[in-house]
């Protein structure tokens, strides 16, 4: 088991599915895919960012939110969003966690926000900011898990 999971949730541009591919060969977490994407997986784009990493990182994707909770029954699912309820450091990570991140440009459902709600995070920005990038904010949160998990394996 993967001891995190990295959910895209409809990914629109490739450069950072690519390097969240990256990420993710680097650390060990597997990434999820939810369609549609916004791109091919054979996207020269996507491939130039994540190196071809892609061959190094467990990605699996889905037709649908659904099906990937249909497939996995993880105990925990977090919800990043802007519109997150508890800081990301305020959150004791656990082995196993799926951290859910929306598209680039609608983020998460309502849907998706509103049945994780007690369990949603967001990274602190000023008040007039709309969002960092995505794959900025996977790697912020990513690595405060692992920081928190005393990142096993890594060297």
């Amino acid at each position: 088991m993967a001891t995190l999971n990295v959910v895209l949730v409809q990914p629109e541009i490739p450069p950072n599915t690519g390097n969240i591919i990256r990420l993710c060969a680097n650390t060990g977490a597997r990434l999820h895919l939810i369609h549609p994407l916004g791109f091919q997986l054979d996207d020269r784009a996507l491939r130039r960012a994540g190196l071809d990493y892609h061959e190094y990182a467990a990605i699996t994707e889905y037709e649908n939110f659904d099906a990937l909770l249909q497939q996995h029954t993880p105990r925990r699912y977090l919800a990043c969003t802007t519109k997150g309820q508890y800081r990301y450091t305020d959150i004791d990570y656990t082995p196993g966690d799926y951290l859910v991140f929306g598209s680039e440009t609608k983020g998460l459902t309502k849907e998706i926000r509103e049945a994780r709600r007690a369990r949603s995070i967001r990274i602190p920005m000023l008040p007039e900011s709309r969002s960092l990038n995505l794959a900025n904010s996977v790697g912020v949160i990513v690595y405060e898990a692992l920081r928190q998990l005393e990142f096993p394996e890594l060297t």
